[in-house]
């Protein structure tokens, strides 16, 4: 009964399921016939609207010499024109032929089948600030802010990558289109004398600046699959674009790029991008990044993009190889409702060689070369919350295998610092003079021949945990992040003494990125290897850090402002030549022109005294911990101004204690105090103390004529 009864069922709704397939179909036909009979008239209204939409919103003129129907569905245009009122030309093609699909149509997708071009030029051009191409970044003042709705960047990013997509054509045949931009300092030009895709297979050929270069762009295309395959390459060299020099001082050039794209869609609220790219030989040389050339013989990158409605991110699952050595990278940046970063860098357990061979070449000069054993492994965890700067995430962990050690150096003797050996201080990129760091230089002094209470003041402003760290405190980088993001500039460091030691030794003065990194993995590799031990490393720092103006190491530094050796220094001596260890050059600001220090220094005298005291190294002390006492050598006298009279203790007993409290300070890992506090006092101290040579000349002489004429 109950199948009689469903076939009974499915017979009475099958002939009104059929009328209404029937009637739909008839209105397709009804509909395609009349936009056939009616399609030169909806073509010419259509261009009506793109003429009248590119005049009102971006003030160009568009002009077409002719247009109209080529068979069944394209369109051949002649003689197309785009010019911008009172500017240079921007376009003109001689024909196009576009062919649309008409099945997407009906549901509102435009795609491309044919696309045919002859004879076609782009030209952008720039000259006293005005360009033919603004248009393209001028704002949309057209919208009703009031409705303004929020950015769904994944439903965004999903919208426009589509729209490429569904502008690639199924068979595209371009001949003779050139590419030009010139300025008033540089050009550029391409030509394409002709580019194909036949059976979804892209060949191309482009020309630049006038045979310079050949490049050709081929692989496969399948957009409705969401599939592209492309690789670009050169003829005999390599690509590059030399207007990148020309204007952004970055030198780029590669043999081979490959991209491959295997998913972009919408999934949920999020957008998924999956690909691979890969590059050969990559060379970039760029002042922010390296002096010299830095070369990459070979990386890939097997990534997974999310975009969701506020956040990008590059997933964990993706795959980066760079040589042999291969790791997992983690990058989110949440933009609502405040920002938060976070980045993680996985890289498991492999062979050491291969993650030192794949240091890029020219990137890290000191460690070229360099063989091990052993494996490595490591685990980077950062994280940070704009509205709450203070809580933020720092773990950076290398897993050394029991077995893994130096077998050969590099291009640098990592223990060379352990023997005599030359050390040059440079001012400007230029070197200043050599410094023999051995006990056959009289002014080198061994560590157990300079006062307990300079070594003490030292560590204490500048890297309390020193002797039982390994390199670095991640507590004082995570301090100095905070800091640097409230006041909104670099107000504060997180070098260690190791590190201070092994960019003054090892490596250039250039402040680079690659620099900074070197200097780190050089740390690691001392601390963690122990190639040097703590004290020697302290010894050679106090020898030849700068103390003042062409003054190094510490028997120079006591000799010339007190006239003593380094084992008679006092408290106060000591304390005063720690705060001028971060700015050496301004160490005679400091003091009056009596030779008493100026008052603004009493704070930090009573701070990092008291931090001395709190750690057993000296007595406490009510007076200033022997402020009151330094005293500038007499010969020194003669080169310091007037005291500015207005000038008053800018930090007070009670102040002082705040900030002992404020700093936390009996915790070995807030390091570098003193810089900290230099940059609290700064203010009151540039106010009244930084004065240029021509100042303190002026002054001088003022000074005498009032002398004279008082006589």
């Amino acid at each position: 009964m109950r199948n009689f009864s469903g076939k009974l069922n499915f017979t009475r709704l099958k002939k009104p399921l059929l009328i209404t397939a029937i009637t739909v179909f008839a209105v397709f036909i009804c509909a395609g016939t009349y936009a056939y009979l009616k399609r030169d008239a909806l073509l010419k209204t259509a261009i009506g609207k793109v003429k009248k939409k590119a005049k009102e919103k971006y003030n160009l003129n568009v002009n077409f010499g002719s247009y109209g129907f080529k068979g069944l569905s394209s369109v051949h245009f002649n003689n197309i024109n785009v010019v911008p009122e009172e500017r240079d030309s921007l376009s003109h093609i001689d024909d196009l032929t576009i062919d649309i699909k008409w099945f997407p149509l009906i549901f509102g997708d435009v795609k491309i089948a044919e696309f045919y071009l002859n004879n076609g030029k782009l030209n952008f051009v720039k000259k006293d600030s005005i360009s033919n191409y603004d248009f393209l970044f001028k704002k949309d003042t057209t919208d009703n802010k009031s409705q303004k709705t929020e950015v769904d960047f994944a439903s965004l990013a999903n919208k426009l990558i589509h729209q490429v997509l569904d502008k690639i054509p199924d068979d595209m045949d371009v001949e003779n289109f050139r590419i030009s931009y010139t300025s008033d300092t540089s050009s550029m030009h391409i030509h394409i004398p002709q580019a194909k895709i036949v059976n979804k297979q892209l060949s191309s050929k482009i020309i630049i600046n006038n045979d310079f270069s050949t490049w050709h762009l081929t692989g496969m295309v399948n957009p409705s699959r969401e599939k592209i395959d492309l690789k670009l390459f050169a003829e005999n060299k390599k690509v590059e674009l030399p207007i990148l020099e020309e204007k952004y001082g970055l030198k780029l050039n590669f043999d081979t790029v490959s991209a491959e794209l295997n998913k972009a869609r919408k999934s949920g609220k999020e957008f998924e991008l999956v690909g691979n790219w890969s590059i050969k030989n990559l060379l970039i040389k760029h002042p922010r990044i390296s002096l010299d050339d830095v070369i990459v013989p070979d990386a890939s990158i097997d990534a997974k993009i999310v975009i969701g409605k506020s956040f990008f991110s590059v997933d964990s699952s993706s795959l980066v190889k760079i040589g042999q050595a291969e790791f997992s990278p983690f990058l989110r940046i949440d933009l609502k409702p405040h920002r938060i970063y976070q980045i993680k860098l996985d890289v498991p357990d492999q062979k050491a060689q291969h993650i030192f061979d794949a240091f890029p070449i020219g990137l890290f000069e000191s460690l070229e070369g360099i063989k091990v054993n052993g494996k490595l492994g490591y685990r980077f965890d950062f994280a940070f919350d704009t509205s709450t700067p203070d809580s933020v995430v720092l773990n950076s962990a290398l897993r050394p295998s029991h077995d893994f050690r130096i077998l050969e150096y590099g291009k640098v003797n990592l223990q060379k610092i352990n023997g005599p050996f030359i050390y040059t201080p440079y001012e400007k990129g230029k070197p200043v003079r050599d410094i023999l760091v051995s006990d056959q230089n009289p002014n080198f002094v061994r560590l157990d021949q300079i006062s307990s209470n300079l070594k003490n003041a030292i560590l204490t402003a500048e890297d309390p945990s020193f002797f039982t760290h390994k390199g670095f405190v991640e507590q004082s980088i995570k301090q100095s992040i905070s800091t640097n993001f409230k006041t909104k500039s670099f107000k504060r460091g997180g070098s260690t003494i190791s590190m201070q030691l092994v960019k003054n030794i090892f490596l250039n003065r250039n402040k680079t990125i690659a620099r900074k990194v070197e200097e780190m993995l050089i740390v690691w590799l001392i601390e963690n290897q122990r190639l040097s031990t703590k004290s020697r490393m302290f010894e050679v720092y106090l020898n030849i850090i700068e103390w003042g103006r062409n003054i190094y190491g510490i028997k120079e530094a006591s000799n010339y402002y007190f006239g003593k050796h380094p084992m008679d220094l006092s408290v106060g001596e000591s304390i005063y030549l720690a705060h001028i260890v971060p700015k050496p050059k301004s160490s005679l600001y400091s003091w009056q022109s009596d030779g008493s220090l100026k008052p603004y220094l009493h704070g930090y005298f009573n701070l990092i005294g008291r931090l001395m005291a709190g750690k057993g190294y000296i007595e406490r002390d009510s007076s200033g911990y022997g402020f009151y006492s330094v005293h500038l050598r007499e010969s020194l006298r003669l080169q310091i101004a007037p005291t500015d009279t207005l000038a008053k203790d800018t930090l007070s007993e009670d102040q002082s204690e705040d900030l002992f409290r404020l700093f936390n300070i009996k915790k070995d890992s807030v390091s570098h105090v003193s810089n900290t506090l230099k940059k609290i006092f700064s203010a009151k101290e540039d106010t009244v103390a930084e004065k240029t040579n021509k100042e303190l000349r002026q002054e001088r002489r003022q000074q005498r004529r009032e002398e004279r004429r008082n006589k």
